[in-house]
């Protein structure tokens, strides 16, 4: 596994990441058959073929983790543990950083919310997905900024009227627009008053660095699927003492270094292990390591400029078409990952995407996305922009790795087709 594993990073620090699913044929309203356009990455992004192979590989030699002296197991301990290092170093977590493996995103952040100190406060945005909207049991809920800079002020003055505990939870991009948040400056501001900050970074970290310690933030939440390995892990990651104190996510096998015979006699682990009751999710770990780290020895600059050109040609495309309104939170030229949602004007969002679908083989995603507040919110200042009122929901066309120009270009026929306009 070990070699295996590194021939892989090799081989992708001269090719780049690739990704399964490029050339899936689809069948039109019309009866063509096309090559399939995934343009939903936000939900779910394509599996990296480095992250098939691992798992491929692996499987083999599935065995138990932590729990066996067999070759077979002692081998799976191993890459399940070498899984954690490779994706703390992914995060850029810091000296006594946890890494704690989860199902996705929103289990890291339940996981988190179960470890607050006692009469803990946690400050948000509306704005935020469901994932970082629902969890938490005591909140402060400040309303959306129309600035970055209005971010960081609102969040200044909430914090100075709060005592004991405190933790901010923030989006590192939004999930609707695609807006990159102001994280370092956010960081700064808790930090200042003495308190804690946590990134849900699921959109972020597929598009762009991410790192505990150079943001200086206390936790990060991401998912695997999101992140090119769809085998179900997610991860929290950062600072030990609050998850070491915390009863276990889950109590359980493994979890437990001593049960006694009476009735909650029971030693819990520190660690990771404390909060990884039961069998782990050995292939999704690896999955999400190889992913991990087959993006960082990419060109992330590359990457980058890539995503950013497809992005600006989908923008000023979208911008030129009567009727079609983008969703956005920031100035029209804020900093911004490969997500764009819009509305057309007298045509329903699921009419949109289906149009999309059958008539030129393109998935995009329709609805409000798990973060109905900022949606709702965005659409009545579309609606304002427009002049007429549009649809109670919206479209998403969400860009990554093995999306190219056609595919935008054929994302932009579609829709002056659905317009009316040549």
């Amino acid at each position: 596994m070990v070699a295996t594993f590194a021939s892989s990073i090799v081989h992708t620090a001269r090719t780049g990441p690739v990704v399964l699913g490029d050339r899936l044929p689809v069948r039109l309203a019309d009866g063509r058959t096309v090559d399939h356009v995934n343009l939903d990455y936000a939900a779910t992004a394509p599996c990296l073929t480095v992250a098939a192979t691992a798992v491929n590989e692996l499987l083999p030699w599935y065995s138990s983790v932590h729990r066996g002296a067999g070759a077979a197991s002692q081998r799976c301990t191993l890459a399940y543990e070498q899984a954690r290092q490779t994706v703390a170093d992914f995060v850029g977590a810091r000296a006594g950083d946890h890494v704690v493996f989860t199902r996705n995103t929103t289990d890291a952040l339940n996981l988190l919310a179960r470890c607050l100190p006692a009469g803990a406060t946690v400050v948000g945005w509306a704005g935020e997905h469901h994932a970082n909207l629902l969890p938490w049991p005591r909140t402060v809920r400040l309303p959306v900024p129309d600035s970055p800079a209005a971010a960081v002020d609102a969040l200044a003055e909430a914090l100075g009227r709060l005592d004991g505990p405190v933790l901010v939870t923030v989006t590192g991009a939004s999930n609707v627009t695609g807006e990159v948040w102001p994280i370092a400056a956010l960081a700064e501001v808790a930090h200042r008053f003495g308190d804690r900050i946590a990134v849900d970074a699921a959109q972020l970290a597929p598009h762009r660095p991410v790192s505990l310690a150079e943001w200086g933030v206390d936790y990060l939440a991401l998912s695997g699927h999101k992140l090119y390995a769809p085998f179900g892990a997610g991860v929290l990651a950062g600072r030990a003492d609050w998850l070491d104190a915390a009863p276990p996510y889950l109590a359980g096998g493994g979890a437990s270094a001593r049960v006694g015979d009476a009735l909650c006699d029971v030693d819990w682990h520190v660690g990771p292990a404390r909060h990884e009751a039961g069998t782990p999710n050995l292939l999704g770990a690896v999955a999400l390591a190889a992913a991990c780290a087959d993006i960082a020895a990419a060109d992330r600059d590359a990457l980058t400029s890539h995503e950013n050109e497809l992005l600006a040609r989908f923008r000023a495309g979208l911008a030129g078409l009567p009727g079609v309104a983008e969703l956005r939170t920031f100035a029209a030229d804020h900093d911004r990952v490969g997500i764009v949602s819009f509305v057309v004007a007298g045509v329903a969002a699921p009419e949109v995407s289906a149009h999309l679908a059958r008539r030129h083989g393109i998935g995009v995603r329709d609805g409000l996305f798990c973060a109905h507040p900022l949606t709702r919110r965005l659409l009545g200042e579309a609606s304002a922009r427009l002049g007429r009122p549009v649809a109670r929901g919206a479209v998403r066309a969400s860009i990554g790795i093995g999306t190219t120009v056609e595919h935008v270009d054929r994302l932009l026929a579609g829709l002056r087709d659905l317009v009316g306009v040549s």
